[in-house]
C-alpha cells in the first residue's frame, strides 16, 4: 500500500484507531495507538515522537526521544480488537539526525539486506521459518524471596492419562509420540486451522501445520520463503496471531524453547537460500545437490556457530533444549539426513531453483530481525572467505563410537558461553555497518545482566531436591 491507500482503507473500514508496532531490542513487539484521524500522509515521512528510554535495551533517560515511522506496506486490520483498528509496523529514527536508529532490529535487518546486494554475490535472500510452540490449558509461575515454581498443564498431557476428569476421554499422546497423529489424539487441529486461516487473512501464508513430537500440546506452523525483512515481520505477526487465537479459545500459547523436562523442546528451524536472477546460488552438482558457494555458506554458519547461538538461542532456557537426545541439533556439522546436525540440506525438493539449506539451531525466542541478519552475514562471510565446512555428519549419532562422537564439536552449553563466543567473534557482523559495536556490546551486556546473572543468583527448585538434607 501507499500512504494514500492506507488512509483510504481507514475510511473504508471505518477504523477508529491506528496501532503502531515496533520491535524492542530483545525481540518483543511493542505498540502504542493514536486516533485514526491523527494519521496523515506527512506522518509517513515525519514520524511520531515517543519515549524510547523505557523500551528494553534502548536509550538512556537523558536521550529518550525517538520517532516511529509507519511502513504502509505492513498495514492491516487487526482481527482481535473490539473496534476496527488498523495496525502498521514502524521503523525507528533519531529525531535530531532523522537517521535510522542503530539499535532498531528492523533497521539492522534492512542494512543486512542492502549489504548482501552490495557484495554482488546475491540479489535476494529468502527465509522460511518453522514455528514450534506449546499450547497449554493452564500456566502458572512465580518467583519471590521464599518460593519459586512453575506449573503448566494440558488436557492432552501424558501425565493426565490417569487423572479423574469425569470423564477422562483418553487419547493423550505420550512423551515423544505426538508427531502427526489424527484427531482425537491431535486435539488442537481445529485451533491450528483457525490460526492458519487468520494468518492468511492477514497476508501470512502457511505451508503446513501439525502436532509436534512432544506431549502436552506441542504444535508447529510453517511459513513459506520470504525476503529477509518481510519474513521477520511475518514471524512477529504469526506469533501475535497464535497467542491471541489460543487465548480466545481459552488456552495459552508459549514459544519458550523447553517448557517440559524430559520431552522435546521447541525450535524455529529456518530454511535459507541466496538467489541471483531468480535462481538459488546454492544449487550445484556437489554434496546433496549443493554448489561450491552453498558449501562455503554452510562453512560460514559452522565457523561462526557458537557466536550465532547468542542470537539464535538467546535465552537461558534455550540451552535446556540443546541437549543430547530429543532430536536436538547440537552438532556443529551438516547433513542431508541427520537432524542432530545444525545444518541440514532438505532432499525432498530436488529443484535447482529452490535449493536451500535448513539452519536447525534457532528457537522462536530469537529476535527474527537479528537472527536472520546474523545468519546472512555468517553465510556471506563463509562465501567470501571460502570457509570449509568439513565432512558431513551422515551417520546416526547413536551409531558413532564415543571417540568419533567426541571429534564433532557441539553448540555452547549455556547462554553465558555463547555470549562469550559472540564477544570473541563478531567482526563478520560489523561489515557494511550492519551490526555496530554498540549493538553487539549492548546485547551482551543486557543478556548477562538481565538474564544470566539474575538466574545465577537465585536458588533453583531442583536444588532443594538435591541438597535439602545435606
Amino acid at each position: 500500500m501507499t500512504p494514500k491507500e492506507v488512509l483510504a482503507q481507514i475510511r473504508q473500514r471505518e477504523a477508529t484507531t491506528v496501532d503502531l508496532r515496533f520491535m524492542d531490542f530483545p525481540g518483543v513487539w511493542q505498540h502504542f495507538s493514536i486516533p485514526a484521524d491523527a494519521l496523515t500522509e506527512e506522518t509517513f515521512e515525519e514520524g511520531i515522537g515517543f519515549d524510547g528510554s523505557s523500551v528494553v535495551g534502548w536509550r538512556a533517560i537523558n536521550e529518550a526521544d525517538l520517532l516511529v515511522v509507519p511502513q504502509p506496506e505492513t498495514a492491516l486490520i487487526d482481527p482481535f480488537t473490539a473496534r476496527p483498528t488498523l495496525t502498521m509496523v514502524c521503523n525507528i529514527l533519531d529525531p535530531i539526525t532523522h537517521q535510522d536508529y542503530s539499535r532498531d532490529p528492523r533497521n539492522i535487518a534492512r542494512k543486512a539486506y542492502h549489504y548482501m546486494k552490495s557484495t554482488g554475490l546475491a540479489d535476494e535472500c529468502l527465509f522460511a521459518p518453522e514455528l514450534e510452540f506449546f499450547v497449554f490449558d493452564d500456566a502458572r509461575f512465580d518467583q519471590a524471596g521464599n518460593h519459586a515454581f512453575y506449573h503448566v498443564d494440558s488436557v492432552e498431557g501424558a501425565w493426565n492419562r490417569g487423572r479423574d476428569e469425569k470423564p477422562n476421554l483418553a487419547y493423550k499422546p505420550g512423551s515423544g509420540l505426538g508427531y502427526f497423529p489424527c484427531p482425537p489424539t491431535d486435539s488442537l487441529a481445529d485451533l491450528r486451522t483457525e490460526m492458519a486461516q487468520i494468518m492468511a487473512e492477514c497476508g501470512v501464508a502457511t505451508t503446513a501445520h501439525y502436532h509436534e513430537v512432544a506431549t502436552g500440546g506441542q504444535c508447529e506452523i510453517d511459513l513459506p520463503p520470504r525476503p529477509l525483512v518481510e519474513s521477520a515481520d511475518q514471524v512477529m505477526l504469526a506469533k501475535y496471531i497464535i497467542r491471541n487465537v489460543a487465548r480466545r479459545g481459552g488456552k495459552t500459547a508459549t514459544f519458550i524453547p523447553k517448557p517440559l523436562f524430559g520431552d522435546n523442546g521447541s525450535g524455529m528451524h529456518t530454511h535459507f537460500s541466496l538467489l541471483r536472477d531468480g535462481a538459488s546460488i546454492f544449487a550445484g552438482d556437489g554434496y546433496a545437490g549443493l554448489s561450491e558457494t552453498g558449501m562455503y555458506a554452510i562453512g560460514g554458519l559452522i565457523k561462526h556457530a557458537a557466536a550465532l547461538c547468542a542470537l539464535a538461542n538467546p535465552t537461558t532456557n534455550s540451552y535446556k533444549r540443546l541437549v543430547d537426545g530429543f532430536e536436538a541439533p547440537i552438532k556443529l556439522s551438516y547433513s542431508r539426513r541427520n537432524r542432530a546436525a545444525i545444518v541440514r540440506i532438505p532432499i525432498y525438493n530436488p529443484g535447482t531453483m529452490t535449493r536451500r539449506i535448513e539452519y536447525r539451531c534457532p528457537d522462536a525466542a530469537a529476535n527474527p530481525y537479528l537472527l536472520y541478519s546474523a545468519m546472512l552475514m555468517a553465510a556471506l562471510d563463509g562465501v567470501q572467505t571460502k570457509a570449509d565446512p568439513g565432512d558431513p555428519l551422515d551417520k546416526d549419532i547413536y551409531d558413532l563410537q564415543p571417540e568419533e562422537l567426541a571429534e564433532v564439536p557441539e553448540t555452547p552449553r549455556s547462554l553465558e558461553e555463547s555470549l562469550e563466543a559472540l564477544r570473541n567473534d563478531h567482526e563478520f557482523l560489523l561489515r557494511g555497518d550492519v551490526f555496530t559495536a554498540d549493538v553487539v556490546d549492548t546485547w551482551i551486556w543486557y543478556k548477562l545482566n538481565h538474564e544470566v546473572e539474575p538466574l545465577r543468583r537465585r536458588p533453583h527448585p531442583y536444588e532443594f531436591t538435591l541438597y535439602f538434607d545435606v
